[in-house]
């Protein structure tokens, strides 16, 4: 049976042996931590086989995305038109409105000069 002070070096100060032994810990528990990286990354490549389609079936929801990328871009495209043309309708009604208020509002100033000139 060994003690726990039979390893030490007694040449060495002890702050250098204690910065051995954690040096040495620091790196077997990175050696562990790598290995454990490597495992996971292994097993997620296998899940990922299993669960990932096939190249056929990729080049095929490549096809259907983009056709839905393309219909969602007439689409959108589309009611911008329809919102503007409807801004525009809705512009110049307004502008007509106004025009004929306008001119109601000139007429009757007119027909009110000539009713103060009949009076004279």
């Amino acid at each position: 049976m060994q003690t726990v002070g039979d390893d030490m070096d007694d040449d060495k100060p002890i702050t250098e042996q204690a910065m051995d032994t954690i040096t040495a810990a620091v790196e077997t528990t990175k050696d562990a931590a790598v290995t454990a990286v490597k495992q996971v990354k292994k097993a997620a490549k296998k899940v990922a086989k299993t669960v990932a389609p096939k190249k056929a079936s990729k080049k095929k929801a490549k096809k259907a995305a983009k056709k839905t990328s393309k219909k969602a871009a007439k689409k959108t495209s589309k009611k911008a038109a329809k919102k503007t043309s409807k801004k525009a309708a809705k512009k110049s009604s307004k502008k007509a409105a106004k025009k004929t208020a306008k001119k109601a509002t000139k007429k009757a100033a007119k027909s009110k000069k000539k009713a103060k000139k009949a009076k004279r």
